[in-house]
């Protein structure tokens, strides 16, 4: 079974003649930075064959990194970039990312005030061009998943991925998925995929997590195992890498084996058009 990551933060040290911007837009999360080397060996004793690299948002705009590894390591890693929405120049960078090698679709922060611009109509250009270019979208939004499927239903084209099953990952238990409701019913637009990352976050036990099974079956039923994509986020974990590789592997007996195969990463190489 491939198992393929959705979602990885990678990140070399603050470089002091470009320093990170502040006030910083994210806590970093954790001391020590993730380089992509490092990361590798992290997948290796995990059984992670394969990562989507998303750069964090502390860094800024800073997509450099993660494709020049996506870039020497192509079987290993992929990654959906980040751009500033409001910023002129983005229309031009965005509409080159196609022809990058490694780059596959971009990764936007639609939480807290950010909000406002899946209704505004800022982000609408970037809706437009992802849509004609064939490329999709990793959304981080945790409320007004109304907004999403509007959007989702004027450009059926576009190819739609929803972060951490729409949950609040600083919360733990019910209070973390308070809005799972609105986002099961995104399920019925087939261009909306679901990301059951960063799960461990929520729990409010230890390993295996059971607390959050009822939530991810819940996220299962309604999107189905073409549209669910097992990823671990891994810096914010409070776990080993291999636990969140086996809560879904060993814990889940409702998980049949095509369908398991398919959360673990088939499915998300599909949705991304992120080749073998």
């Amino acid at each position: 079974m491939m198992i393929a990551d959705s979602q990885v933060h990678v990140w070399a040290a603050e470089p002091t003649d470009h320093p990170w911007p502040q006030p910083s837009p994210a806590v970093v999360q954790r001391a020590e930075p993730l380089s992509p080397e490092a990361l590798l060996a992290e997948m290796d004793r995990a059984g992670v064959h394969r990562a989507v690299l998303v750069p964090p948002s502390w860094e800024g705009y800073r997509n450099a990194l993660c494709l020049a590894a996506a870039q020497r390591h192509p079987d290993r890693f992929a990654v959906m970039g980040r751009l500033p929405l409001d910023v002129p120049d983005s229309r031009d960078r965005f509409s080159e990312w196609r022809f990058m090698p490694g780059m596959l679709g971009a990764r936007l922060n639609f939480r807290r005030a950010a909000v406002r611009q899946l209704r505004d109509g800022s982000a609408d250009w970037v809706f437009r061009q992802a849509e004609a270019d064939g490329l999709p979208l990793m959304l981080f939004v945790n409320e007004d998943f109304e907004a999403v499927g509007l959007i989702a239903e004027r450009h059926p084209g576009l190819r739609l991925v929803l972060d951490h099953m729409g949950a609040h990952v600083e919360h733990r238990g019910a209070a973390a998925f308070e809005h799972l409701g609105g986002l099961l019913r995104l399920a019925r637009l087939g261009n909306v995929a679901v990301k059951a990352s960063a799960l461990p976050c929520a729990a409010e036990d230890e390993y295996p997590y059971p607390s959050v099974e009822p939530f991810l079956r819940a996220a299962f039923d309604a999107f189905g195992p073409e549209r669910l994509f097992w990823g671990s986020d891994l810096t914010r974990l409070p776990c080993d890498y291999r636990d969140a590789v086996t809560m879904f592997t060993d814990h889940l007996p409702w998980l049949g084996d095509a369908d398991r195969a398919a959360v673990m990463g088939a499915s998300l190489c599909r949705w991304l058009n992120w080749k073998a």
